[in-house]
C-alpha cells in the first residue's frame, strides 16, 4: 500500500475519532476528559469538543488530496504532539489524570507519528512518480 493511500485511510480515521470525542468521553472519561461530571458541565470541554469535531471534518475533507492539505496535516501532527506532552506533564503531576497516560495522550502521540512520518514520505512518492517519464 502506498503512503499517500494509508495518509489518506488515516486522515479518515483520525479526523472520524477526532469528531467522536464526546461519545469517547462517556465511554471512558478518565482518559478523555478532565473535569467531574457530563461533558456539557464544562464550558471549556464542550470548547474543545467544538475545536476537535471541526479538525475532524476538515481532516476527513483533506483525505481526497491529502498533498493538497499538507499544512493542516503539519498543524495536526505538531498541535497534538505539543497537547499530549502538556497532558502528560498535567497528568503525572495529578493522580486523579493518570488515565490520560492511557488515553488521550497516546492517542495524541499515534496522530503525531502517523502524520511526520506518512506525509514526507507521500510527498517522495509524488515526486518520484512526477519525475518518472510517462
Amino acid at each position: 500500500m502506498s503512503a499517500t493511500r494509508l495518509l489518506q485511510i488515516l486522515l479518515v480515521a483520525f479526523g472520524a475519532v477526532f469528531c467522536l470525542i464526546w461519545p469517547l468521553s462517556i465511554v471512558w472519561p478518565a482518559g478523555w476528559t478532565w473535569h467531574e461530571g457530563p461533558a456539557t458541565a464544562s464550558h471549556y470541554y464542550v470548547m474543545i469538543l467544538g475545536v476537535y469535531a471541526t479538525l475532524g471534518v476538515f481532516l476527513i475533507a483533506a483525505a481526497r488530496a491529502p498533498l493538497a492539505h499538507a499544512s493542516l496535516i503539519w498543524f495536526t501532527a505538531i498541535s497534538s504532539a505539543v497537547h499530549a506532552v502538556i497532558m502528560a506533564f498535567q497528568a503525572m503531576g495529578d493522580p486523579m489524570q493518570r488515565g490520560h497516560l492511557l488515553g488521550d495522550v497516546p492517542a495524541l502521540l499515534l496522530v503525531t507519528v502517523a502524520f511526520a512520518v506518512l506525509l514526507p514520505k507521500a510527498q517522495r512518492e509524488n515526486a518520484a512518480a512526477s519525475a518518472s517519464p510517462a
